[in-house]
């Protein structure tokens, strides 16, 4: 499990002292203000504590500890910022995509193996989970509780009650007529 995950990319400075706009890639700027701090890698490196962060569109203004002026921000443009998983709390029954990724994805019903998660978007009001099969063909289907019938990363698989056709890679879209 990856101990430090993406929270945003800064694509720009804010303003003369010191402020961001960081490209949110988390559950937003209240998740953040709650983990107090944003880490430089993705093993970590060097910690900065927020000092604010609010939201301006679909993006943040962040201000970090010792980043004081325009150009220490401006040093920080493309920098791409992580939370340690242990300064943040998810509520009962969600995952962080990192921990999606790499599931098995089974038929809650009969079993069968339908591939592995490979990508987990949200687009719009609903996650779109995209699944490789054994057979290398990818399928996308929703992450509504429908469809979802169970996540389970730390067992390493989802289950799933699909729609006909939506997973299978049997389906016999060329018939011949007689």
């Amino acid at each position: 499990m990856q101990q430090y995950l993406e929270a945003g990319k800064v694509v720009t400075t804010h303003g003369v002292r010191g402020e961001m706009k960081l490209e949110l890639w988390c559950d937003g700027v209240d998740f953040l203000k709650k983990t107090g701090r944003l880490y430089a890698s993705a093993k970590g490196g060097k910690c900065y504590n927020i000092i604010s962060i609010r939201p301006q569109g679909q993006m943040a203004l962040l201000q970090l500890e010792g980043v004081n002026d325009m150009d220490a921000a401006r040093a920080l443009r493309g920098q791409v910022f992580y939370f340690d998983r242990s300064d943040a709390t998810l509520p009962e029954g969600r995952w962080y995509v990192a921990d999606l990724i790499g599931c098995e994805v089974r038929d809650a019903d009969t079993g069968k193996v339908y591939g592995v998660v490979t990508s987990v978007d949200h687009p719009g009001a609903q996650d779109i989970y995209t699944v490789k099969s054994p057979s290398g063909r990818e399928y996308m289907f929703p992450g509504v509780d429908a469809f979802l019938k169970e996540r389970n990363p730390p067992e390493g698989y989802i289950l799933v009650t699909p729609i006909p056709g939506l997973l299978d890679d049997d389906f016999d879209s060329e018939r011949e007529e007689e």
